[in-house]
Order: structure tokens, then sequence, then C-alpha cells
């Protein structure tokens, strides 16, 4: 067992949390990685309707014992029929153990889940947003550096970086994200000052990711340079794999285009799309740098118990080179 303040908290043997992937990360997937000793994250913005989400928890217990958390991603401004407040009131009434929240500052949802009992983890790209997230009373951050698939934020600081950084500015427990998919990572976070890892883009090759199995090859096949940057013109920066849209995506932002006209390509709707269908080249798809490191489509505890034996392996190695 790794025992760290992350485990502590939330009542788990390894301290490895499952990133939240929109239309992924739902209960088949979140409960095998909670019934493999980490926890799993089922994503908010999957549901439109804030009752499809309490069905899913309900589904989710039906599954494991363990504890589960929910992702609840916010758009960085708070938008017309924006529903986050409702998702945070089934959290609340369904007293889930955990939350992890993204995007904009969680402060006004604070009140409502600290008295449900629900851990908050808040995932920030910064250390000064880590800060102010300590400050409004999350129990615990996530820094995620450049490498994560998803949205690392705009300063391309690396996880080597801002890991240290975020550990030495805290007093809350930090978790880590960005670059993580295996041992070796997982042992280099803890040695940073992070008390946990998230991983998702690992996850995204695991049998029980309801992905397509053209994804999981892609992941497979990919090299570490098979990712890129987009969306950094309308400052909502996200690692995406190198395909001809997230190409496209690109060169239209070179030369000015708008959000309106970049939503036809980048709308989640259409990587909802992607993910069942299989197409590679139909949606900007997120993907972390990782996908150099991971060889094989694996089972959720297979993944965990290889990190978890791993690490031990290298400890091991670790106190040999100390005599």
């Amino acid at each position: 067992m790794f025992k760290t303040r992350i485990t502590e908290m939330l009542g788990i043997e390894y301290p490895i949390l499952q990133g939240g992937m929109q239309w992924l990360s739902k209960a088949e997937l979140a409960s095998a990685v909670s019934e493999a000793g980490g926890m799993g994250f089922i994503t908010a913005a999957s549901f439109a309707d804030p009752e499809e989400l309490r069905d899913e928890i309900h589904k989710i217990r039906s599954l494991t014992k363990k504890p589960f958390g929910i992702n609840v991603s916010m758009l960085p401004v708070l938008m017309e029929g924006d529903i986050t407040r409702r998702y945070v009131e089934v959290i609340a009434e369904e007293k889930v153990p955990a939350v992890e929240t993204s995007g904009r500052n969680p402060e006004p949802f604070v009140p409502a889940l600290k008295e449900a009992g629900v851990k908050i983890i808040h995932k920030v790209p910064a250390v000064r947003f880590a800060r102010k997230a300590e400050s409004i009373g999350a129990d615990a951050v996530t820094i995620v550096g450049f490498e994560c698939g998803g949205h690392p934020g705009m300063d391309d600081v690396t996880s080597f970086i801002l890991i240290p950084r975020t550990a030495e500015s805290l007093n809350i427990p930090v978790v880590a994200g960005g670059g993580i998919a295996d041992a070796r990572g997982f042992v280099a976070a803890l040695s940073l000052g992070a008390e946990g890892v998230v991983m998702g883009t690992r996850f995204l090759a695991a049998k029980e990711c309801p992905a397509h199995q053209n994804f999981k090859e892609w992941i497979v096949a990919a090299q570490e340079t098979d990712t890129m940057m987009i969306e950094r013109s309308i400052r909502n920066a996200v690692r995406v794999m190198k395909n001809e849209v997230a190409q496209k995506v690109l060169e239209m932002e070179n030369k000015g285009a708008t959000l309106d006209e970049l939503i036809v390509y980048i709308s989640g709707m259409v990587g909802k799309q992607a993910w069942l269908n299989g197409d590679l080249d139909s949606a900007t798809i997120a993907a972390g740098q990782c996908v150099g490191l991971i060889h094989e489509v694996l089972t959720v505890k297979e993944i965990i118990d290889n990190i978890v034996t791993g690490a031990h392996q290298i400890l091991g190695r670790l106190n040999g080179i100390m005599q």
C-alpha cells in the first residue's frame, strides 16, 4: 500500500485517480478504477440532464462499494444555460465522496459541498491558481503540466517544475497530472512532492474504456510527438492528438478565425460521435504526450497493478543505489 494524505482523505488503497474524460468516464470505467484500489471519476458534462448524472451515480454504486468521485468541468466564464449548480446539487444530495472541479473558481459551490461532506479537489494549471484554490477551501489541488491531454493552461510549464513548485507553496495535498502513465511517472511525482497522481490518457487505453478500438490502437502506436496544441488564440489551450482536423483548426487560428468559426470543429458533440464511430480524423481528441509510453491495451486492474508493482521495484533499486 502507499499511504499519503490523499489515500487517507479519500479512503483508497493507492493514490491513483482516474481523470474525468467527457463521454468516456462513466460508471463502468470509474468503478473498475475504484475496484482496483484507485479512485474512479464520472464526468458530469457527459450528461445534459443532471438527473441522468444521478442515475449514473446509482449505477456506479451498484458496481462498486468503494469510493468514487464526480468531475465537474466548468467553462472559464459563466455562460447562459450553465447547469453546474444543478450538478453540484445532485452531488451534494447523493453525498458523493469527492468532486474534482476545474475551469473557473468553484468558490460558489464550496459551502454546499462541504456541508454534504464532499471532498473538493480543484484542478489547475498554475501555482497561482493552486494558492487560490487552497484559500477558498479546497481539500486538495491537482496540478497539471504542459504534457497533459486536455487543458494545460497558457504558461507551457512542465510537470517536473509545477509539481515541486505547487507542493512547496501549499499546505493541502497535491495531486499531479500530465505525462504520468506508468510506475516511473508515479514514483517521480511522489518524489517531487505530490501525494497522488491523476491519469487520463493511460486509462483511454484500458479495456473498460468505452472509446472505440481505433483510438486505443492509435495510442499504442503513437509517439510522444503525435500530439499538438490548439485553441491558444481563444485562450483555451488544449493538447490533442495530431490529426487532420486539429491541424485544420491550427491553420484557421493562424489566419485569425473566430470562436464561432472554430466551434464547428472543436465542439464536444463532434468529439462524442468520433469516440463512438472510431473516425480518427473527424474531431479534436484530447491526448497527452504520454501516449509515447503506452504500448498495450490492458485492463484497469492490470494498469494499476503494474504501477504498484513497478513502483516497489523502482524504490528497491533506488534503495540499493543508496547503500
